[in-house]
């Protein structure tokens, strides 16, 4: 049997934007659903963070969830498997408070799994393994020793793994803990990583400016195989444009129509034209940065490029920076300070 897996969507995110969920939409009604219909899958597996904020929900948010997503899949008579994560646990240290129970209990086709269990996904055992806190911590570890399961999924902290581009984790659980399984399906970090067993599939699409150019989707999952593939989102809503003297004339800005664009300029001759370059994408984007250059102290120690995104850019100072901090620390810091400033644009 094969069934779908998703992970990381994140409803209500960017303070319930609507220009985010417009996004989100043409995933589901573009790729997501017809996908789903045409191949016959049945089954979903959601690997946590179904939600944003684990302190409440907007009613519009999940208004807007329930309506295109949940409503839709209970008419496609599809099942869901929902694992709860770290954002839908309202407390740090249990599960047992979460979103997804109490916000879905409407939904019969919904089933919640706050604790580590054995689940049967057709004739397959699979090991469901929730957000690890210091309540569950030690069970779950026995039940991850003690598992017969040739696959596990969850929502696990694991280092070594990429939490976004330019980003891998140096704190976390040792993956050597998921030895015994054949693979491992996670989500948690927003993009793509693996060693070959343990899998992070990402989530279905962009939502930050480091994500910018990073391939999204779900997953599909062979039960009796074990095999798995990526099946992409194609839509995206951040872009750079390189702007180089670029006749404005000639320039089409129609495909950056409601998307957030960064151009980055090269050359730039002439300001009137890079002005007049400008103001056709302001008609049509969303938002729109300009970035000329970049003011470092030093700029002969340390060298920007131009396909880097900010938190690679901070992380890589960071760690050039002849500091007697520790490095890890002081990245870990930044990174959440950078998040937390991107939900508030």
């Amino acid at each position: 049997m094969k069934i779908a897996i998703i992970t990381d969507q994140h409803f209500g995110a960017r303070k319930n934007s609507k220009l985010f969920h417009d996004y989100f939409l043409k995933f589901y009604n573009d790729v997501f659903f017809p996908y789903l219909e045409e191949n016959g899958i049945t089954t979903i597996v959601d690997m946590g963070d179904t939600f944003d904020s684990r302190k409440g929900i907007d009613f519009s948010a999940l208004a807007w969830a329930k309506d295109n997503y949940y409503d839709r899949l209970k008419s496609m008579g599809i099942k869901i498997h929902t694992i709860v994560g770290n954002h839908t646990a309202y407390y740090k240290n249990t599960n047992e408070v979460n979103a997804v129970d109490l916000l879905l209990r409407e939904y019969s086709n919904v089933i919640v799994y706050s604790e580590t269990v054995e689940v049967k996904l057709d004739k397959l055992k699979v090991l469901f393994i929730p957000w690890i806190n210091k309540e569950n911590e030690e069970s779950t570890f026995k039940l991850i020793k003690g598992s017969t399961c040739k696959c596990a999924m969850g929502h696990l902290e694991l280092n070594g793994f990429r939490a976004h581009r330019g980003c891998v984790m140096d704190h976390g659980h040792a993956s050597e803990l998921y030895s015994e399984f054949e693979k491992v399906f996670s989500g948690h970090y927003h993009t793509r990583s693996d060693d070959g067993r343990i899998y992070y599939l990402g989530n279905p699409y962009e939502m930050f400016w480091n994500d910018v150019d990073d391939r999204r989707g779900f997953s599909i999952f062979d039960t009796e195989t074990l095999e798995h593939f990526h099946v992409d989102n194609p839509y995206r809503i951040f872009y750079n444009i390189y702007y180089e003297d670029t006749p404005h004339q000639l320039f089409d800005a129609s495909e950056y129509e409601n998307k957030i664009v960064k151009v980055i300029v090269r050359k730039k001759t002439n300001t009137k034209n890079f002005e007049k370059f400008v103001d056709k994408i302001t008609d049509v984007a969303a938002d729109i940065k300009i970035v000329e250059n970049f003011d470092l102290n030093d700029p002969e120690e340390f060298e920007v490029f131009e396909s880097e995104d900010t938190i690679s850019i901070l992380n890589r100072y960071i760690e050039e920076a002849e500091i007697e901090l520790d490095k890890s620390r002081v990245q870990n810091i930044m990174r959440q300070t950078y998040q937390e400033a991107c939900e508030l644009i």
